[in-house]
């Protein structure tokens, strides 16, 4: 171990070493390592039971397991508890190195795509909108909305308490060159209003702004 902490560090991780398996899940879950190198002959609970508990309780962490034993079924045992790779001793310490760093590749790439997700959805409570998927919830159940609905619910949950003259929204959803007037925006607000609001009839969400339009209120 001390002779792999030593390499680790000359191809400049920081390393933080644990004895025994109780001991390592201690450590995993107060440090929060980008990864964990889990052995699975350990002192205590074996490398397994660690690699379970840490992937149960601190999934973003990576983990790869290294083991003298070179059975097939130990390396799947491995895998099923959730270790994201797998290397056999004797190993090549230039190796493992590699094996590491491109395990972190793979995290920082799944954050990045987790991030451009969560970009695409709007969480004002209760209500749930997802750009990508064009959905939109209340209290996690979904409303059916028409796209000019959609476009409408999109405007007001980017801009919440921007309030909008008739104009604007008709500008905005429909495009300059519509031919029509703002009472087409008042209708398809009233059957938002029918869709989304508790009482249509005293709405809290879609507020009516006297003498200039409509404004998204979610607090």
């Amino acid at each position: 171990r001390k002779f792999t902490k030593i390499n680790l560090e000359r191809e400049g991780f920081e390393v933080i070493e644990a004895e025994t398996g109780e001991i390592g899940v201690e450590k995993a879950l107060a440090e929060d390592p980008t990864v964990v190198l889990l052995d699975i002959m350990l002192p205590g609970i074996d490398g397994y039971e660690v690699c379970k508990i840490v992937r149960e309780k601190a999934p973003h962490i990576g983990i790869i397991m290294l083991t003298a034993k070179t059975q097939e079924d130990d390396k799947i045992v491995g895998l099923e508890q959730g270790a994201d790779d797998y290397l056999s001793k004797p190993f090549n310490p230039r190796e493992l190195a590699l094996r590491i760093k491109s395990l972190i590749r793979r995290l920082d790439k799944g954050k990045e795509k987790e991030e451009e997700a969560n970009k695409d959805v709007i969480i004002q409570p209760p209500f749930k909108l997802d750009l990508y998927s064009k959905t939109f919830y209340k209290n996690d159940e979904e409303i059916e909305l028409t796209p000019t609905e959609l476009s409408l619910i999109t405007l007001f949950m980017e801009n919440p308490d921007k309030a909008f003259t008739r104009n604007e929204l008709l500008d905005l959803n429909w495009g300059e060159k519509f031919v029509g007037d703002t009472k087409t925006v008042d209708v398809n607000i009233r059957r938002l209003r029918s869709k989304i609001e508790d009482d249509s009839k005293k709405p809290k969400f879609i507020e009516t702004v006297w003498g200039t339009g409509y404004r998204w209120k979610c607090d």
